[in-house]
């Protein structure tokens, strides 16, 4: 057997991996198999991207937009990135093309940012559980990861005392997601408030990733960057995956001070490079376009939320809170195990319903489950008739 003389980094053994694509790979395995898999694993609306938005892309292709854009992406698209944003969050002044980057998804804008803001030792505080890319990043970094639990009783929100009490000298950023994902949780104004209040106090800067920001169910949205003086702390994350259904289309941004903004381009430029400059054209389009596929795509959204969390109260074991925000639920399984990763794998191969461990996400997430409603009503109906038939027969 021929062993290979090429070693990887030490930095890479501080990479963790992404559950849903290990799930996803298993998924997908079974299916070759012939099984019939219920997806609730992948956060991916299963809408088609608008028909003006492909025309878009598809216009601009036979337009000849298929060369490199400046890394920050194409004036046009960060103007309209610019009103839009300023309009929807309610924020005045408004933002500038300078204060937008354009990126092919929003990972790697999250990445960017953060090799822009944190060094080595400095602290970086998220919510735990959180999505995955926030530890993996702040480890290769060899920053420090800093969690601050969720509240189920609260519907999810940040618990805000120990939050204050884990803010140090060291705190670079306080990473925020509202719309929260894995657990579809929202902060309120009032927490909002005093997560302003606190970064203001520490001198702290706050990633607030956004990219749920159309996905609410109760009150309207609120970004932290509309409250007084944190406009120029903030640095908000927003992409067109979710809103538009444009996953596969890579298109992400950033908005914030202009200085910042040249960093991060200039950590684009050095990694991808440019935007596709025919996806860029799209994006444009998306947000100047009717907005109509979007509502309605949240309102289905909606009905698919009541539904799931509806069916699983009602499987014995399983307490499902209702989340506002996303198109996920979070329902704690602890009831019938404590070890959510075991139950998961259970219920992928003898029910044919892929989920995730909440334990992906973080420690917090121990008994607990995330599953996405972006799958249809039927389908969500015969996952929920699946798990309750597997789970009378799961030994605990």
């Amino acid at each position: 057997m021929l062993i290979s003389a090429i070693r990887p980094s030490a930095a890479m053994s501080r990479l963790s991996s992404e559950g849903a694509f290990e799930v996803l790979a298993r998924a997908r395995a079974l299916e070759a198999q012939g099984r019939e898999i219920v997806h609730l694993e992948i956060g991916e609306p299963d809408f088609e991207t608008p028909e003006h938005v492909k025309a878009a892309g598809m216009a601009a292709i036979e337009d000849n937009y298929t060369h490199y854009t400046p890394s920050a992406g194409i004036a046009p698209l960060r103007e309209a990135i610019a009103a839009y944003a300023s309009q929807f969050r309610g924020i005045s002044p408004p933002f500038g093309a300078d204060d937008v980057v354009v990126s092919p998804g929003l990972k790697p804008l999250i990445w960017n940012v953060l090799c822009a803001l944190v060094d080595p030792g400095d602290e970086v505080v998220f919510a735990d559980p959180a999505y995955p890319a926030y530890s993996s990043c702040t480890s290769y970094l060899q920053a420090k990861a800093v969690p601050v639990p969720l509240l189920e009783r609260t519907g999810f929100r940040l618990d805000l005392d120990e939050l204050a009490a884990k803010l140090t000298e060291r705190t670079r950023v306080l990473i925020l997601n509202s719309p929260h994902n894995p657990t579809g949780g929202v902060l309120t104004r009032s927490d909002l408030e005093t997560i302003a209040d606190l970064a203001q106090r520490h001198d702290v800067t706050i990633v607030s990733d956004e990219i749920y920001s159309r996905n609410v169910y109760g009150s309207e949205f609120i970004s932290i960057a509309s409250l007084p003086g944190m406009r120029e702390r903030t640095i908000v994350l927003d992409g067109f995956s979710k809103a538009y259904a444009m996953t596969g289309w890579r298109l992400g941004y950033g908005i914030m001070p202009a200085h910042i903004a040249r960093a991060v381009a200039l950590m684009g430029q050095n990694t991808y490079s440019c935007t596709a400059s025919f996806v860029q054209q799209a994006g444009i389009r998306a947000l100047e376009g009717p907005d109509q596929p979007v509502k309605a795509m949240v309102e289905e959204f909606r009905r698919r939320r009541d539904t799931i969390v509806a069916g699983l109260n009602a499987i014995r074991g399983i307490r499902c809170a209702t989340p506002e925000g996303a198109f996920y639920v979070f329902p704690n399984v602890g009831g019938i195990t404590p070890d959510d990763r075991r139950l998961g794998s259970y219920l992928l191969e003898e029910a044919g319903v892929a989920t995730l461990a909440g334990t992906y996400f973080g420690a917090a997430g121990s008994g607990y489950l995330r599953m996405s409603y972006a799958n249809s009503l039927e389908h969500i109906r015969v996952a929920l008739d699946r798990m309750r038939a597997a789970l009378a027969n799961f030994a605990g």
